[in-house]
């Protein structure tokens, strides 16, 4: 469990390695990028739970899958927020950039940020400090996972760094929820990168611990991803220095060079 107090977020476990975040009161709930219903509907049963609205990041269906039969469940009303770009099923209210998401129970305003990289028409959420809301928070999707970011399916390393760089400038306490444990390979991937970063060892090692013990190790927060997450430290020296060699280039003049140069490598890692 977080540390808001009077919303709770918990990861319900999905498919492998998906989570499906519900934000609730005690009474009503909000589900992030439920990939498929039956988890989030034993959930919802257990805590005595209505589901008030669903927001949607993105299109793959591993975020998206869950949606209609959730909708059977809870009926038609319920509103389904997602990016205007994609083709979300049941979705009732297509944002863009800068739109706000004002739910009433449970009691949340989130502001909509674009993200283009994993997918061209992704989308983040962000909710800063309110009454009911003791830290702000990220849910994220598949743009940035902890110690990682997700693969460029559809956007380029110029989108993927602009993106990453919107997450940068908030608040360094903002909890990020991203929707995959993927924390461990990302980890092994981040110490090739930095394998002198000691905030990166020392994270390894309670990120294992979190694991052994079949815990989730979400929430992050972005302070934690600026020390420790390369993709987003394209500025550091050793990160550029680690993107050089891979790359055999010489020349990379800016962080979406040194952020494509490293994605290439995760990828093939």
């Amino acid at each position: 469990m977080d540390k808001n107090t009077l919303l709770q977020v918990w990861p319900i476990p999905a498919f492998d390695d998906n989570y499906i975040w519900c934000i609730h009161d005690g009474v009503s709930a909000l589900l992030v990028d439920p990939g498929e219903a039956s988890p989030a509907l034993q959930y919802l049963e257990k805590q005595k739970l209505a589901l008030t609205g669903i927001l949607i990041t993105h299109h793959h269906a591993d975020h998206t899958g869950g949606i209609l039969e959730l909708l059977n469940t809870f009926g038609p009303a319920i509103p389904v927020y997602g990016p205007l770009n994609n083709e979300i099923p049941g979705r009732t209210q297509a944002l863009v950039e800068g739109d706000k998401v004002e739910i009433a129970s449970p009691r949340i305003s989130l502001k909509v940020l674009e993200v283009p990289g994993h997918t061209l028409g992704h989308i983040a959420y962000f909710a800063n400090m309110q009454a009911n809301v003791v830290e702000p928070m990220l849910f994220c999707g598949d743009t940035l996972f902890a110690s990682g970011c997700g693969r460029l399916f559809e956007g380029t390393p110029t989108q993927m760094s602009q993106s990453l760089a919107k997450f940068a400038a908030l608040p360094k306490n903002t909890l990020v929820y991203c929707t995959h444990e993927y924390t461990l390979s990302n980890i092994r991937f981040a110490l090739a990168v930095e394998p002198n970063n000691s905030n990166l060892i020392a994270w390894a090692e309670k990120a294992q611990a979190l694991r052994d013990q079949d815990k989730p190790t979400l929430p992050t927060t972005i302070g934690q991803e600026l020390q420790v997450n390369p993709f987003m430290r394209c500025d550091q020296p050793e990160v550029i220095a680690a993107a050089k060699t891979i790359s055999g280039q010489q020349d990379l003049p800016s962080p979406a060079h040194v952020l494509a140069a490293i994605r290439a490598w995760k990828d093939r890692f």
